[in-house]
């Protein structure tokens, strides 16, 4: 799994992503039902949620600058997201680290395809 460091992943993300995410990538209860303000509750990073759907890229903006502002640089504006940023908290390896880690909890045939939506280069 690339060259990131999985052990300083997994440390991150249970400091910075369980107490939303779960301490075992579950989300949290009726992730896809949205609250009386339209925000859609911390969703699964385990192989049954969303997560792996997306490319590397958009995983890290989302989490360097929070679910809107990322959407928003993609052209998707008004997004209602609970995602905040962590741009200020974590370097951009760190979030490479969590990121790696998460994929690294995926069974193969989720890593093949997820691994399918990046760019050569990520």
């Amino acid at each position: 799994m690339d060259d990131r460091d999985l052990p300083n992943g997994q440390a991150l993300y249970a400091e910075q992503c369980a107490s939303c995410h779960g301490a075992n990538l579950e989300g949290q209860p009726d992730w896809q039902t949205p609250d009386d303000n339209g925000i859609l509750p911390a969703p699964p990073h385990d192989e049954t949620g969303h997560t792996w759907h997306h490319d590397n890229q958009l995983l890290f903006e989302y989490t360097l600058l929070g679910g809107e502002a990322a959407l928003a640089v993609r052209g998707v504006d008004g997004f209602a997201s609970g995602m905040p940023g962590f741009g200020d908290t974590l370097t951009d390896d760190d979030i490479w680290d969590i990121l790696a880690y998460i994929r690294s909890t995926w069974p193969d045939e989720i890593q093949r395809l997820q691994a399918g939506r990046n760019l050569p280069h990520e």
